[in-house]
C-alpha cells in the first residue's frame, strides 16, 4: 500500500510539474524578441537609447530613420504621432499588452505610440522596441518633438 501511495504521489507531482512548465513555455512565446539594433531618441537636450525588436514592423520603422516626429499626449499614458506611411504588419500577432517604455505601432491608426504609463492589451498594437532608460522624458504635459536615429557603430 505504501508503494502504491508513493507511486500515485510521484505521478501527481510529475503531472503538476509538467503543467507548470507548459504554462511558462506558452507565456514565453508572447514575449517579443529584441535585436542588437539600437536607436537614439532625442528630445531637446535629452538623448535616450532604445533597443529595437527583431520583427518586420520594427525593421520597416527603422527604414524611415532619421525621422523627426511631433508627438502628442494621449490619455496621459502614451505619446503618439502619425508616420509618413503605414508600416508592414507581416507576421505580427493580433495585438500586444505594452509595458512602460515600449515603442509600438498601432496599425489601425497607422501611428507610433510610446508608453510612459500602464496600459492593457490592445488589438492591432505591435511591439517595435523598448526605451532602455529615461522614459520619464515622455511623461511631460502636452506635445514634444522627438528625433529618431539609428546608432551607427
Amino acid at each position: 500500500m505504501k508503494r502504491l501511495f508513493l507511486l500515485i504521489a510521484t505521478v501527481i507531482m510529475t503531472v503538476a510539474s509538467c503543467n507548470g512548465n507548459v504554462a511558462r513555455s506558452s507565456e514565453n512565446n508572447n514575449i517579443p524578441s529584441e535585436s542588437d539594433m539600437k536607436i537614439n531618441i532625442t528630445i531637446g537636450d535629452t538623448v535616450l537609447t532604445a533597443t529595437m525588436a527583431d520583427n518586420a514592423t520594427a525593421h520597416d520603422f527603422i527604414s524611415l530613420m532619421p525621422l523627426t516626429l511631433t508627438m502628442t499626449d494621449y490619455n496621459r499614458i502614451e505619446k503618439v504621432s502619425s508616420l509618413p506611411r503605414a508600416l508592414t504588419t507581416a507576421g505580427s500577432p493580433a495585438g500586444y499588452d505594452p509595458s512602460i517604455g515600449d515603442i509600438t505601432f498601432y496599425a489601425p491608426w497607422g501611428n507610433i505610440a510610446i508608453f510612459y504609463g500602464d496600459f492593457g492589451y490592445a488589438g492591432g498594437l505591435i511591439f517595435l522596441g523598448r526605451i532602455d532608460e529615461g522614459i520619464e522624458a515622455f511623461a511631460t504635459a502636452g506635445s514634444l518633438v522627438a528625433k529618431f536615429e539609428i546608432i551607427e557603430e
